[in-house]
């Protein structure tokens, strides 16, 4: 199956300020196998929200979770794979970029959840792996960037129920939240990392990950994701982004893992829409944007 074409570029100068932001990564989602499931029908409720159905094929800016969601929170998303140069829908105000555009948002802050929060926003970050347990100095410091930040062992990757558990607190963030106050929503995703046997009926901990057990994974997220983009849609239409951070080796070319530079950890899925509300359908991202209601 082709690569989706590369998704049109929204004007997010207009956009923030006006709608809710949902940032969601999906740590270690390869490409080929998000593509693979969305093509047979295995992840509708994600594929009814991709424009045509489909993931658009791009880039990681890193190969391990820490350096790319370093690089994400500075506007560096997912590039496109196609030969560029390509605008960026966030940038750090800096001289000399190449992809700040007419569309982008430019922020005078070193990192995206500071700038929205100096334009009024409520940044918010619910961690799942383990750069986001502020169990350690290391940890801290992603969940750090933002206002209000959550993580629990239930959120990570050994919970069998993780996505289920983050949408809960989702749900309690959202319901707290005055409603003429605009939210940056993170949602780090545990689910596909490994280790991830457990969501495949059959499979165990000694036969081991797999990229079986890395769809099943997947399937997983699909069955409950309309309740993430419910909540985050409940109080104003919110442009959504969902991407992988970097994906993941089961033994292609003898690698296992990632923090390496092959094929299956450097392509991932991305795609971006706007969440009109909790019981609409989807749209593409527009050009402008009408307010929030408040």
């Amino acid at each position: 199956m082709p690569p989706h074409a590369e998704a049109p570029q929204p004007d997010m100068a207009r956009l923030i300020g006006d709608h809710d932001v949902l940032l969601v990564t999906l740590d270690t989602l390869r490409y080929d196998i998000a593509a693979r499931l969305a093509a047979e029908g295995r992840i509708p409720n994600l594929a009814r929200r991709l424009p045509d159905g489909r993931w658009e094929r791009r880039h990681a800016p890193a190969s391990f979770t820490y350096a790319a969601h370093q690089a994400i929170f500075a506007g560096f998303l997912p590039t496109p794979a196609e030969p560029g140069p390509h605008p960026r829908l966030f940038a750090a105000r800096f001289p000399g970029s190449e992809t700040t555009a007419q569309g982008t948002y430019v922020f005078d802050a070193p990192d995206l959840p500071g700038g929205l929060a100096a334009a009024g926003y409520h940044t918010v970050c619910v961690g799942g792996v383990g750069f986001f347990n502020e169990r350690s100095p290391l940890g801290a410091v992603l969940p750090g960037l933002f206002q209000e930040s959550y993580w629990e062992p239930e959120f990570g990757v050994t919970s069998k129920r993780s996505f289920e558990a983050q949408i809960d607190r989702v749900e309690e963030v959202v319901a707290g939240l005055p409603a003429d106050r605009r939210l940056f929503l993170f949602v780090n995703v545990s689910a596909l990392h490994q280790p991830n046997w457990f969501h495949l009926p059959g499979a165990t901990a000694e036969t081991g990950d797999s990229p079986a057990t890395h769809a099943a994974a997947l399937e997983y997220v699909d069955q409950h994701v309309d309740r993430l983009f419910a909540a985050a849609s409940s109080r104003c239409p919110c442009f959504t982004i969902v991407c992988s951070d970097h994906g993941t080796a089961y033994g292609e070319d003898g690698h296992t893992g990632h923090r390496i530079g092959h094929e299956t950890v450097w392509t991932v899925p991305y795609a971006h829409f706007i969440l009109p509300g909790s019981t609409a359908p989807a749209e593409p991202a527009p050009t402008g944007a009408a307010a929030c209601p408040s």
